[in-house]
């Protein structure tokens, strides 16, 4: 006996898919159409090929910027992933202080960027900032505006503060979900701590992790609001991340060609690096699962 299928379930998603094609599909290729024209006004535009690819690949600012982009959101999965760990392992399981140490961890998430960006800006000040003040107050001459270095750090220190409780809320949903066989057999065996979260807990963080890290390296690829609002992209140009330059190219600069050629190399490296954080991840868990089996 065939089975029928009733496919008219698919018509609910036809809105979605209609707000899809209408909010990133034709903008998409709005811009694929501005990367290979010279536009100099509505009714004036020439066809360029992949000259504005090839001029954007040659830039030495914009390869600057892909090597500063790369070291920034490396640097800041190298911290925020084992720290969003290890606080999701301390945090409490039960009772009211499980509630209170969720709302805390999670107050940082609830900030608007922008705000963050100003929030710090304030708190690095040497005058009136506690952060700024109390480092002078040490003999240590704090100055994001002057010392690229301080720059560097006070942005990276910003961003741990501000997106680690996303990191630390996902493993501790994952966490949570681990039955409870698996501790009592982990007890029975008298297995270390460590051993427990190397055989138990990292494997079954796999899913969330996966989620976590692609989520934070596509925003913190992405990062524009905080660093601008805090440096400005300065000293000079040491802070000043891939999204900065393509704003102040398409905006400040209005070079629509150019800037429409920046976006879409800019689209693809995003999509070929978090590619490759997927796939990586996952042969990490199939690994695993071959050596539990």
């Amino acid at each position: 006996m065939n089975k029928v299928y009733n496919n008219r379930a698919w018509w609910l998603i036809l809105p979605m898919l209609l707000l899809v094609a209408f909010s990133a599909v034709i903008p998409l290729m709005t811009v694929v159409n501005y990367s290979v024209q010279d536009v100099f006004d509505a009714n004036t535009r020439f066809f360029t090929g992949t000259e504005w690819f090839e001029q954007m690949l040659n830039d030495p600012a914009l390869q600057s910027a892909v090597l500063r982009q790369f070291a920034f959101s490396l640097t800041v999965l190298a911290i925020e992933v084992p720290l969003g760990i290890g606080i999701a392992l301390i945090m409490p399981k039960k009772g009211w202080q499980a509630s209170a140490v969720l709302i805390l961890v999670t107050m940082p998430l609830l900030i608007p960027w922008n705000v963050v960006g100003s929030i710090w800006q304030i708190f690095t000040r040497g005058d009136i900032g506690l952060m700024g003040w109390s480092l002078r107050e040490l003999g240590y001459g704090y100055n994001i505006t002057a010392s690229p270095v301080d720059a560097w750090a006070t942005i990276i220190l910003m961003d741990v503060w501000h997106w680690t409780p996303l990191i630390a809320l996902l493993c501790y949903s994952g966490l949570r979900s681990i039955p409870d066989a698996y501790y009592q057999a982990a007890r029975i065996d008298r297995a270390s701590k460590w051993a427990v979260f190397r055989y138990i807990q990292l494997p079954k963080l796999t899913n969330v992790l996966v989620i976590g890290v692609l989520l934070r390296f596509m925003h913190s690829f992405m990062i524009y609001a905080e660093p601008f609002v805090l440096t400005g992209g300065g000293p000079g140009s040491s802070t000043t991340f891939l999204s900065q330059s393509l704003t102040t190219m398409a905006i400040g600069q209005q070079d629509l060609g150019p800037s429409a050629a920046f976006s879409l190399i800019y689209f693809l490296i995003i999509l070929l690096v978090t590619w490759v954080f997927y796939t990586a991840i996952m042969n990490m868990q199939k690994d695993d699962n071959n050596q539990e089996a």
